[in-house]
């Protein structure tokens, strides 16, 4: 079994360079994020297809973590696919919605390219649009922290927002009254997949879909497995 996590957030000083403002800005609209985003209700068929067949491939049973979890929606998703999530997320506001809202799974304040696992801890790792708030100069850290929980032979699933270069998403918040400075950047399938390689995995799967409805981007999600 997978200790407890951690129950209060990192000291300023240790958080990352550069992801203090993250923290900041999803502690500031947690409330409403959780309020506004309750479940899977923004993802498309396609979308959740490629978490069912992260779900099928690590088996039920699995120990999987949830690697920015937010308000905890996917650890739901999860769990309720025989899955045994653990939820870490930087922003203790973030986390507290989940433990609030999902009480009986597992959640913690964590920096994901520091993560408080041992090595080849976990089945599978979800990094569910988790990746969209690191710079491309920190990406490989942060995908090879992932790599390094998972045991061989588990998977990775890592999704994001396609392209290259970054989006303003602060309007996004204004509408909630929510005043903050946050920015995503933009990652291709082929991006995610060769930071994945080099952290010592190989993609199984991969999912690319046109921008639909209200969405600026196209979507890309890659599946891989650990070797």
């Amino acid at each position: 079994m997978l200790p407890r996590m951690v129950t209060e957030a990192a000291a300023d000083h240790d958080i990352p360079g550069g992801y203090a403002s993250v923290r900041e800005a999803y502690d500031t609209v947690a409330g409403d994020y959780a309020a506004y985003f309750p479940d899977t209700w923004a993802e498309t068929s396609l979308d959740l297809a490629m978490v069912d067949a992260f779900a099928a491939a690590v088996g039920p049973g699995s120990e999987v973590l949830d690697a920015g979890c937010g308000a905890g929606r996917m650890s739901r998703y999860l769990a309720d696919r025989a899955l045994r999530p653990h939820g870490v997320d930087l922003s203790p506001g973030m986390v507290a919605m989940a433990r609030h809202d999902h009480p009986d799974l597992d959640f913690g304040v964590a920096s994901l390219d520091a993560l408080p696992f041992g090595d080849e801890s976990v089945d599978g790792v979800l990094l569910w649009y988790s990746v969209i708030h690191t710079p491309p100069s920190g990406l490989p850290q942060l995908l090879a922290e992932a790599v390094r929980v998972t045991r061989p032979g588990g998977h990775l699933l890592v999704a994001s927002q396609s392209g290259h270069g970054i989006r303003d998403v602060a309007p996004s918040y204004r509408r909630f009254g929510h005043d903050i400075t946050l920015v995503r950047h933009l990652y291709t399938a082929d991006d995610l997949s060769a930071g994945l390689a080099a952290a010592g995995s190989s993609e199984v799967a991969r999912m690319v879909r046109r921008a639909t409805g209200s969405e600026r981007d196209d979507q890309a999600v890659v599946l891989a497995v650990r070797a």
